[in-house]
């Protein structure tokens, strides 16, 4: 089967920005002359996430909040104590999230769900450019 290899940056504010790159995807999987297959997106770093949601106004500040209730961004984590940076909660975020989502494709469109968009969550305590990658193996 065919692997085709493509990356993009995204330059995110942290602290849980939540980025639609849906449509990024899908040009990369247009472009790539395959029809049926997988697509793996994938965040080059170990303080974000890859997912799906329902990108709206609602979910941009319920999931922030869950992840704050969930792993406080004001507590001490070990990782701090280890390189002082201050970011062991986005570690421990993208732990829980995942670096990479994987959705299948059909005729040359993602199967995703009418409100389902794949998205960036970046956690980290800083604003960062991030590398997404998308492997497309299909046919």
């Amino acid at each position: 089967m065919p692997v085709k290899t493509f990356n993009f940056t995204v330059r995110s504010k942290g602290f849980c920005h939540i980025e639609d790159i849906t449509s990024q995807v899908q040009d990369f999987l247009s472009r790539s002359g395959l029809s049926d297959g997988i697509a793996c997106v994938a965040v080059a770093g170990s303080t974000a996430g890859i997912s799906t949601i329902e990108y709206e106004p609602g979910l941009l500040e319920d999931i922030p909040e869950f992840f704050e209730s969930l792993l406080p961004s004001d507590r001490p984590y070990h990782h701090d104590q280890t390189w002082h940076d201050g970011n062991g909660f986005s570690h421990m975020r993208s732990f829980l999230l995942k670096t990479s989502h994987c959705i299948p494709f059909n005729d040359k469109k993602l199967t995703l769900g009418t409100w389902q968009q794949i998205v960036l969550a970046d956690f980290d305590n800083r604003s960062r450019t991030r590398k997404i990658i998308v492997q497309l193996v299909g046919e």
